[in-house]
This record gives C-alpha cells, sequence and structure tokens, in this order.
C-alpha cells in the first residue's frame, strides 16, 4: 500500500552503505595525501558527501538499458524519423575521472515498433552514468536501440565539452567533441542522414 507522505510525493535517495564506507576512506585517504586536515570544519563530511555524489555520478551500472527500452513498446505503423533532441548528457571521462557534459540527439526510423518517448533520455542516462568514452557511449547508445527496436536505422550524435581538456592538460576551454554513429537507412542513405542532421540543427520553437 501507499505510504502516508504528507506533502504528496518524496523522493529519496538511497544509496549502497557498504560502497559509501569504502568510498567515504578513499576520498578521506585522498584528503590526507594532499596534506589537508581532515579534521577541518568544512571537510568534516567531506568524504561521505563525495562518496554519494561518487555513487550518483556512477549509479548506470546498476541499470539495464535493453530492459528500459523493453518496458514501453508499442506496435506502429509510421515510417517516419523519431528524434529527441538536446538532451543532457553528464558523465565521467574514463582517463581522468573529470566530468564531460554536453548533449545527445537520437533518432531512429520506426519498423513497425515505436518507444515511448522518456525511454530514449532514460537510456542516455543509463550509459553516461558510468566511467566513459564519448565514442564508446555514443555507440552503446545506438546499439541499444538497434538491437532492442529494430528500425529501419538509428542515429546518435553527442556534442560534449571535457573538463580533462578545458581544466588540465591542454586547457582549451571553449574546444567541443563531436561524435556520431549510424545504422541501416541513416548509413545508406545520404539524403536521410542529412535531414537527420538538418533537423537536429533546427530551433522549431
Amino acid at each position: 500500500m501507499f505510504e502516508n507522505i504528507e506533502e504528496g510525493y518524496e523522493r529519496r535517495d538511497i544509496y549502497n552503505k557498504d560502497n559509501i564506507e569504502q568510498l567515504s576512506q578513499c576520498y578521506l585517504s585522498m584528503i590526507e595525501t594532499i596534506k589537508e586536515d581532515p579534521q577541518r570544519e568544512g571537510l568534516l563530511k567531506t568524504p561521505i558527501r563525495a562518496a554519494k555524489a561518487f555513487q550518483f555520478l556512477t549509479h548506470g551500472y546498476g541499470l539495464d538499458p535493453a530492459a528500459i527500452l523493453k518496458s514501453a513498446i508499442f506496435h506502429e505503423d509510421s515510417k517516419q524519423i523519431v528524434i529527441v533532441k538536446d538532451i543532457e548528457i553528464y558523465s565521467l571521462c574514463e582517463h581522468h575521472m573529470l566530468p564531460f557534459f554536453g548533449k545527445a540527439h537520437v533518432g531512429y526510423i520506426p519498423n513497425g515498433r515505436i518507444c515511448g518517448l522518456s525511454k530514449i533520455p532514460r537510456v542516455v542516462d543509463a550509459f553516461s552514468r558510468r566511467l566513459q568514452l564519448q565514442e564508446r557511449l555514443t555507440a552503446q547508445i545506438k546499439d541499444c536501440i538497434q538491437e532492442v527496436l529494430n528500425p529501419m536505422g538509428v542515429a546518435v550524435v553527442i556534442e560534449a565539452q571535457h573538463l580533462c581538456m578545458s581544466m588540465r592538460g591542454i586547457q582549451k576551454q571553449n574546444s567541443v567533441t563531436t561524435t556520431s554513429e549510424f545504422t541501416g537507412a541513416f548509413l545508406k542513405n545520404y539524403n536521410t542522414r542529412q535531414e537527420f542532421m538538418h533537423l537536429i540543427g533546427t530551433k522549431l520553437h
């Protein structure tokens, strides 16, 4: 039965206690290693806060992207491109464990089946909330949609800024990395691919 929640809705964050404890010890060790005082007021709860943040940022490992898509599949005869664009992505570069963030644009051409629109951003989140490479992330989203829906084609474009390039190393704050993956009609037909690229670049609202 439903719990009696006074305000009608309550969001709860639930963490794996063992993981939080282990991660907290790692962050405590990091603070000590850089010669900071972990007993300083501002740092007293930093290890556990950082541990919870890291577990949230990597919670995609506990999600099944294919199952997310399969939970809302419907039969539909439409043969027109379905696009969900400007999907915010937040991920961690696996090389330096620094964030990269930007937008994903995902399209597919139905082949008798469509999925609930919200499932596409959920799939993007499930793959992005992991230690990632942008190139792999783009391919994983494409492969998941292709394998589950078996559409006539899938198109995925991701544009992202990488803090490992702007905060350190080459320090190019305005650089943007673009990756793309295509299957089926998007890969074989230039006009279909161009229609997708035009639509994701057009402001309709």
